[in-house]
């Protein structure tokens, strides 16, 4: 990370300290995104962006969502639907269960 003046000076700050690991499927989730180490992972081999293999941070970057909102909605609402059809269902089905009940 550096700063920049209004002068026209920049200077640096600080770096931003990256881990990779050997195996990064034996990773253990601890949390909804946080992870940690195991023996099936490996140890963390850290180092630093734009060095190595550890790969560069753009900065002002945004990231794009890979989520289709579209298709979610579509698929909340059939969803929805499915279940209002499912309760109807089991609200009919009792009604004639009972009316059957009560022919006896």
């Amino acid at each position: 990370m550096t700063a920049s003046y209004s002068n026209g000076s920049t200077v640096p700050l600080a770096r931003v300290a990256l881990v990779r690991f050997a195996n990064e499927q034996g990773l253990t989730q601890v949390g909804n995104t946080s992870w940690q180490a195991s023996l099936d992972s490996g140890e963390a081999l850290a180092g630093e962006a734009n060095s190595g293999t550890f790969g560069s941070i753009q900065s002002s970057a945004l990231e794009q969502s890979n989520v289709d909102l579209t298709t979610e909605l579509v698929d909340l609402i059939s969803a929805q639907r499915n279940f209002q059809a499912n309760s109807r269902t089991l609200e009919v089905n009792n009604t004639l269960n009972q009316t059957v009940l009560q022919i006896r």
